[in-house]
Parts: C-alpha cells; structure tokens; sequence
C-alpha cells in the first residue's frame, strides 16, 4: 500500500501548490494580497439569469435527476448561439452536449477516445487540462510550442512525422489561456486540410471567444467547410457571463465524438442541477450586452495593468483576447525563474501571480497575469511593485544565496 498510484504517478508536481502556500500564509499574517493569479472571475452573474435560477430552483419538480447530455431547451439554446455568432448550424440532438465546464468535457472526451500510449499533440504552454486528461487517461503528450501562425502547421507536421505511434488527436486553444494568441479563420481552414491529410481529430477549446478587443471576434474552427468531420469544439459560459462556479459547458461538433462523450458521461453524471442549465439557457437566449458590458471591464482592467505596472518598470504585452496578460520575468529576475519571482512577489509586493511554468515547459521566464481585481486594486498592484523593484538590487542580494544554499 505504500506504491503510488499508476493514474498519480503520472501526474507531475503541482507547480502553483508552493505559491498558493506562500499566498495562503501571507494572508493568515494579515497581508493584503493582491491577486492576479487565479482566473477566478470577480463579477457577479448578470440579474436576469440569477432570476430565472431562482424562479426555476421554487418549482420541486426541477429538484430530480436532469438530462447527462443536457436539456433540451439548453441544447437548443447552444445551437442558436453558434448560428448566431459563427453562422454554424449544429443540430441539436446529435452534435451537441452540455458538459460541467470545458475543464469536465475535454477530461471526459479524454477518457472516450483515448487508448493506453495513444499520442496526443498539446500546445505548450497551455492550460493543463488540455494535458493531464489526456495523461490520465493513459496517453503520450507530444507537445507543439505555442503558435498562432505557419510555424504551428510545421510544428504539426514534423510531430506527426517524428511520432510512434502515430498521432490520434491534436488540442487547439485560441483565444488561448494563458498566452492570449488569437487564431485566424485562414489558420483553421490549414489546420482543418491538415488534419483529414492525417487523420488527426481536432478538439478545439473556445472558452474565451466572447473575451476580445479587438475589431474582428475570434472565429470557430466549424466555421471552416469540412471541420464537422473531424473537429469537436469547447466553450464555457464561465467568462462570457461571469458563471464559473455554476459549470456549465459546452462540446459541439462531429457526431461521432460527441456521441462517444455523451456515451462516458451516462455513466458519471446526470448532468448540471435542472435550475442552472434553465438559467444556462436564459443567459444563451436573454439579453446580450451583458456580455459586451462585461468585456468592456476586461479592457478597462487590461489598459489599466499595462499602464500601471509600465509606470513601475514592468513592460506588461497587452493581450488582443482572453482575462490574462501573459508577461515575461522582468530582466534583473529572469534567472531565477518564474515561480520564485511568483514568489518573490507575493512575499515582498504583495501581488499574487501564476508562474508560467505551471502551464508548460516553454511557459518557463513568464508569468500570466488575471483581470480578477478592479482598476484600483491594480493600480495599487502598480505602486507595490514599483517599490518592489526600486529594492530590486538589495532583494537579489538576499535571495540568491538562498537560492545557492537550496541547491546544496
């Protein structure tokens, strides 16, 4: 009993556990912790979905088991959408399935199209579960450095090239979390040939389509002819509606794996709690400029950090989607790497972050930044930081032969 898990084993150490002690200890000694770390949005539900949750939650009726694929008026409402946004037409018996979240849809379709040593092309850095789903359903991570451009095509090609066995299935994420890249309709329409030419399904996760600034939406990849017959797609109503403790999700796409996904989840599930899956539906089919309103605050908080923490010394990319920056390590802090800068903030700024290491390898030397806290709360981050690095010589001085003394 005392041999770890097969399933566990495999799983490699939680990078943001250290932080989130340090975070943890910090605000048990009375600090103030500004944090920019999780993606854990801050606003509150819109009213009007909030209110068709509670009149539904009065009605017993609604308190039994639901539907594991979703209800049909939810699906329903999840086809309008993609017809109204990306001129897609999805039916919605068979190409669609409401699932706890995308974090829940993408672990499940994992575990119903996964072989033990399938390989699995994930972009990195990426947000993990992209990863550890497909690692805990006994599959081989090839990864392909994180593009949104020709150099992801080659990338591709040469995995699916070098790969033994050959490659089942390939991850896409744009607007993607946590570097922000945004893909081109012209890039899935390549993504889409190359993909039949290898016989490679897509999963394609979207969860932050609604989280823009710039003049064109992001597309979806069904936009592209053909994709249906290999493509399965992602979204999330948890940042498009400020939802994320309500977990609810979206897989649309090729009937084929979205019947193997609705297959798994009738054994795990019965589905979201009737009340939020109506309430689901009322956000999908209510009133839309919650939404714009919502992404206007995005932009406001995105303008804000870049501006306030330029002022401190910290060159912030600003990011054209998604609810994060994702920022390299300040010079003087490079060497350490990003999860003792990551610690080194909370410790002496008093700002939280994730180090990007958490997503990946190549995530290594930056940090991703959330938008979770108002404009003042960021700008107060602005000042601290500014004080942090004006102590920036005396700060390496000390930590460097700690750093030298943990190594042994």
């Amino acid at each position: 009993m005392i041999e770890e898990f097969h399933s566990i084993k495999r799983l490699p150490p939680y990078v943001f556990a250290e932080v989130n002690r340090l975070k943890a200890s910090a605000r048990a000694r009375g600090a103030d912790i500004i944090d920019l770390g999780m993606g854990n949005p801050d606003l509150p539900t819109p009213q009007h979905i909030v209110d068709k949750l509670v009149e539904t939650v009065e009605k017993p009726r609604t308190h039994r088991y639901s539907a594991s694929k979703g209800i049909p008026g939810l699906r329903r409402a999840q086809a309008a959408y993609y017809e109204r946004r990306f001129g897609v037409k999805l039916d919605p018996e068979t190409q669609i399935i409401a699932t706890l979240g995308s974090k829940e849809g993408f672990a499940n379709m994992a575990q119903a199209i996964t072989a033990p040593g399938d390989v699995i092309l994930v972009p990195n850095p990426t947000y993990p579960i992209h990863e550890f789903g497909f690692i805990i359903s006994g599959a081989a991570i090839r990864h392909l450095p994180a593009g949104n451009g020709e150099d992801v095509l080659r990338a591709l090609e040469r995995a699916w090239s070098h790969s033994v066995p050959k490659p089942r299935a390939v991850v896409l994420n744009y607007p993607s979390n946590p570097t922000a890249m945004v893909a081109t309709l012209d890039l899935y329409k390549e993504l889409v040939a190359l993909a039949k030419k290898l016989d490679l399904i897509v999963l394609s996760d979207v969860a932050y389509a609604e989280i823009y600034f710039e003049d064109n939406p992001p597309p979806s990849i069904l936009q592209v002819p053909g994709a249906m017959d290999v493509a399965v797609e992602f979204t999330s109503l948890s940042k498009t509606y400020s939802m994320p403790g309500w977990r609810m999700g979206f897989a649309v796409g090729n009937e084929r794996l979205i019947s193997a996904l609705a297959r798994v989840k009738s054994y795990l599930d019965y589905g979201a709690f009737t009340p939020i899956q109506v309430a689901a539906a009322a956000a999908l089919n209510g009133p839309q400029e919650c939404v714009a309103e919502t992404r206007n605050v995005y932009r406001s908080r995105r303008d804000c950090l870049v501006e306030s923490f330029a002022r401190a010394g910290w060159d912030v990319p600003p990011p054209p989607a998604t609810m994060f920056c994702w920022a390299p390590v300040p010079e003087p802090f490079h060497h350490l790497g990003s999860v003792e800068f990551a610690k080194l903030l909370i410790e002496k700024a008093d700002v939280a972050v994730s180090p990007g290491l958490g997503f990946g390898e190549y995530g290594e030397g930056y940090v991703r930044i959330a938008l979770v806290e108002n404009e003042q709360r960021i700008r107060q981050a602005g000042r601290n930081l500014k004080k942090f690095f004006a102590d920036a010589d005396k700060v390496l001085h000390n930590v460097i032969p700690l750093a030298q003394k943990a190594r042994g």
